[in-house]
């Protein structure tokens, strides 16, 4: 069994002086960030890797993560394509995931990550709110049998979900 956490970057600033790309996030990001980790310590999560999109927020958004669940640094991979990603994105980079690790959760963005979420179908969402986290695992020892694996639905929390 593989386990998938798909997660959304926390809440994000407007800021007028920078490119989408290098938006921050903002306290309360930070904050949703932190609880959210609670939230996965306490289902006994241990994540293996952290893949991210380049962006700023997603990045920071991931390294809270890893920081509160006192992950190795050596344990992220940024990929440019989870940066306004296509389903088909998200199926190739997990595709790609060495079989060793066993958890892995993908930082990245709006629309693409609720769609891929939806095109999984095990448990649609409407939307994934900012810090949202959308678990799932498939019933299969490789990662690159993704597409064509049974998909199960863990669970899916978010920072307003209590």
């Amino acid at each position: 069994m593989k386990i998938i956490l798909m997660v959304r970057h926390a809440k994000s600033g407007l800021d007028n002086s920078l490119i989408d790309f290098d938006r921050k996030l903002t306290e309360q990001g930070k904050t949703d960030a932190k609880n959210m980790t609670i939230r996965l310590v306490e289902k006994n999560i241990t994540i293996d890797l952290f893949i991210s999109s380049p962006a700023a927020r997603a990045q920071k958004t991931a390294s809270i993560f890893m920081k509160e669940l006192a992950a190795q640094k050596n344990n992220l991979k940024v990929i440019p394509a989870l940066y306004e990603p296509s389903v088909k994105s998200f199926y190739e980079v997990i595709e790609s995931v060495e079989d060793e690790a066993n958890c892995i959760a993908l930082f990245s963005h709006n629309p693409g990550i609720t769609q891929f979420v939806n095109s999984l179908d095990c448990h649609p969402v409407y939307d994934m709110p900012t810090c949202a986290v959308y678990a799932f695992k498939i019933k299969s020892t490789h990662w690159n049998e993704l597409q064509i694996a049974e998909k199960e639905f863990l669970f899916f929390d978010f920072p307003k979900n209590s």
